[in-house]
């Protein structure tokens, strides 16, 4: 396999040793593969260790982005992964979309609950997902489902951590070494408004724009209707240019926010989770 610079200590070897000898212990799996970044570096070793043995599945819904959609099956293309795409129900499951404090775990229920019943009809030994050590310091109701599935968590395993995978799967040229996180649309859309996929449309339409702009790292918070932005402080200058907030404002009125406005405390990752 063709690599770069050598960017591996000794130490992250052994960590990618055991990881390797960790999947090869399953024989063969299902991996839950997004497109981000822990689950993309999981799906290159399930495939590097056991080939076909792995069969990697994204499952798509609304609150899936469709450009993270045509990525992860880009990737898989590309590496010629063993990879299928399901439609998940989560949806018609008002748990769900009444969008309690423990929405992610009905997510995650309907995901788990259906790859296994996958695994279970084709022979998989394990189900796999791509936690790492970072998720378990995290607001994560999702874990819940995954103990109750009996989800193996290999990243989380050997002890790997955000850091960790980056740097590894840099080395590999894994193409979402540097790629920002991006949790799912209904993460944006306050807790107790009930998510339509309406509302992740406008969410998404907004927030593939204002990177079309150049923001690589950005949220569109949905509050009815007004649309709240976060940037890095990196990008204020930038987005309050005349030139840039008026593109923005015109853009995201089309859309369909009556009022747009720019959050001074800037990206912060899971900033609904603050009840602010």
């Amino acid at each position: 396999m063709s690599m770069g610079k050598n960017l591996l200590t000794s130490e992250s070897k052994s960590y990618l040793d055991n990881l390797c000898d960790l999947i090869s212990s399953y024989e063969n799996c299902l991996v839950a593969y997004s497109g981000g970044v822990d689950s993309t570096f999981l799906s290159f070793f399930a495939n590097k260790v056991l080939g076909k043995k792995s069969l990697m599945v994204t499952a798509k819904s609304p609150s899936l982005d469709n450009d993270e959609l045509y990525n992860s099956l880009k990737i898989a293309k590309d590496k010629k992964w063993n990879h299928r795409v399901i439609d998940t129900k989560e949806f018609s499951n008002p748990d769900y979309t009444r969008n309690s404090l423990d929405r992610c775990y009905f997510c995650k229920e309907e995901l788990f609950r259906t790859l296994s019943s996958i695994a279970a009809n084709e022979g998989f030994n394990f189900v796999l997902d791509g936690s790492n050590l970072d998720d378990l310091n995290d607001f994560r109701p999702g874990m819940k489902a995954s103990s109750q599935y009996g989800i193996k968590s290999p990243l989380v395993e050997v002890g790997l951590n955000k850091e960790m995978i980056r740097t590894i799967s840099k080395h590999f040229k894994i193409p979402t070494w540097n790629k920002p996180s991006q949790p799912c649309l209904s993460s944006r859309i306050p807790y107790g408004t009930t998510i339509t996929p309406k509302i992740l449309e406008e969410v998404s339409r907004s927030e593939n724009f204002l990177r079309s702009l150049g923001f690589k790292e950005v949220r569109v918070r949905h509050h009815g209707s007004i649309a709240r932005i976060e940037v890095p402080e990196i990008y204020f200058e930038k987005i309050l240019e005349f030139k840039s907030r008026d593109l923005i404002v015109k853009e995201l009125k089309m859309i369909g926010f009556k009022f747009v406005t720019f959050d001074l405390l800037g990206f912060r990752t899971g900033s609904l989770n603050h009840h602010e």
